[in-house]
């Protein structure tokens, strides 16, 4: 647990969560400022900052959570689909410094856009980059 982070709070009971499911190493809640309706963050239970910070163990907590929970928040608000999303890092957007991951249910019409859009321009890549760039992961 880490004394200055919001989500250990919650985890603690310091603060007031809208908690929708718990396992021993997991916990989901609606976000507080919600991007549409039943937009929940599960977290690991342990802080961890970013997602390659997770243990195997913790990281299967997660998102054997996020795999059971976006139906029933489907179901729950009558959305049409989700999108599934991770902030892992303040440069990608992180605003919280532990491990989350964003279930936020999708409307037809609701005006939001594929996760593509997220990260901005495109780049331009070479076959001979992609390449690279598959090698370099590969390795």
């Amino acid at each position: 647990m880490s004394d200055d982070c919001i989500f250990c709070m919650i985890i603690a009971g310091d603060i007031p969560g809208r908690i929708v499911a718990e396992t021993d190493d997991a916990l989901a809640f609606l976000d507080a400022n919600p991007m549409a309706r039943g937009h929940t963050l599960v977290i690991p239970k342990a802080h961890r900052q970013r997602i390659a910070d997770l243990s195997q163990e913790e990281s299967r907590a997660v998102f054997d959570l996020v795999h059971e929970l976006t139906p029933r928040i489907e179901s729950a608000v009558e959305a049409d689909a989700h999108t599934v999303g991770i902030n892992d890092g303040e440069d990608a957007g992180q605003e919280v410094p532990h491990a989350h991951v964003h279930i936020i249910p999708r409307f037809e019409g609701d005006g939001g856009g594929p996760i593509h859009v997220a990260a901005g321009e495109r780049p331009d890549l070479s076959d001979d980059e992609l390449d690279t760039i598959a090698s370099n992961i590969g390795e």
